[in-house]
């Protein structure tokens, strides 16, 4: 890609003090023709690249915009590598070698290891234990997607397993709580939209182009709003659930309550995911309050026990 081939002779210029046109042309196997747009158009960023003639001319950077390898302490290129590290799922393997082979040209030599070690240190690794297999093709297509403005078509699966056609103009790529999600403005519903990737199948990136809108919200206020619709109510839990509990809530809120169980103050939202969540807590949880989201429980947990008391029933 152009962007790439254009920071990557930014690097080069400010790692050598003058390079000719000819030697950047071979490097990057593109014509001289070409080196000399990039030069022009790199220029027009405002980074003040000069080009001396005779034979051993060339082009440098301006000695006063060059960035001083000291500015970055080693706990600043640590950060920037643990940085990439975390995002590492959306970039290519190509991007990925050549943005690491950046920020690692500005570590002072004799300070490398140490580094190398410190950020080493620290894993984060947002890829699923299991997970979509097309999640990876899915997030590239999206970006490209992004970039270029165009339209999405997909396969969408609703909470409820309802399958719908959906055509949306993307504007964000958003992590949360380890699921990708897609925020877009749904041509069908006339309005934005946020879709999880993993209710999506059947993607496409479209021909069509569109004219961005202003965004109503960030994916932050979404949450925000998404806080509001909670309310606490209280379990109760067999220890064993515990490790489970505070992926949802702080310590505070689970106190023991007798032998082997705990008392939990729990942030609930009452839809399908929130009931279904409770009940993946099987029979080491119990609701007791508030009544409603109580006898909610009952009739769900009532109509599997019908379910597979008819099939047993059917099988004799």
């Amino acid at each position: 890609m152009k962007i790439d081939r254009l920071i990557s002779i930014i690097m080069v210029l400010l790692e050598r003090k003058r390079m000719s046109a000819k030697s950047l042309s071979d490097m990057f196997e593109v014509s001289l023709r070409t080196i000399y747009r990039d030069i022009e158009t790199i220029n027009m960023a405002g980074i003040p690249i000069v080009s001396a003639p005779g034979v051993n001319g060339g082009f440098r950077i301006m000695d006063e915009y060059k960035v001083d390898k000291k500015v970055f302490t080693p706990a600043d290129i640590t950060t920037l590598l643990m940085g990439l590290g975390s995002i590492s799922p959306m970039l290519t393997r190509e991007q990925m070698l050549g943005t690491l082979a950046k920020v690692k040209s500005l570590m002072p030599t004799e300070q490398a290891h140490e580094i190398e070690l410190k950020s080493s240190q620290i894993m984060i690794d947002l890829k699923p234990w299991m997970g979509n297999v097309n999640l990876q093709v899915f997030l590239e297509m999206i970006k490209t997607a992004l970039q270029k403005h165009s339209l999405l078509s997909f396969q969408y699966s609703d909470r409820k397993g309802r399958t719908s056609i959906r055509r949306i103009e993307p504007y964000k790529l958003a992590l949360k709580e380890n699921h990708w999600y897609v925020q877009g403005f749904c041509l069908h519903k006339q309005d934005f939209r946020l879709f999880k990737l993993s209710r999506i199948s059947q993607l496409e990136v479209l021909d069509e182009t569109f004219i961005r809108r202003e965004l109503p919200e960030s994916i932050s206020e979404f949450t925000s709003i998404m806080s509001q619709k909670q309310r606490p109510i209280q379990l109760l839990i067999h220890e064993s659930l515990r490790d489970r509990m505070l992926d949802y809530c702080s310590s505070e809120h689970i106190t023991p309550h007798g032998d082997n169980h705990f008392m939990v103050h729990f942030p609930f939202i009452a839809d399908d995911f929130g009931y279904n969540l409770l009940l993946s807590f099987g029979d080491q949880c119990e609701c007791l309050e508030p009544p409603d989201v109580r006898e909610e429980m009952i009739r769900r947990i009532e109509r599997m026990s019908q379910r597979y008391k008819r099939r047993q029933e059917q099988s004799r």
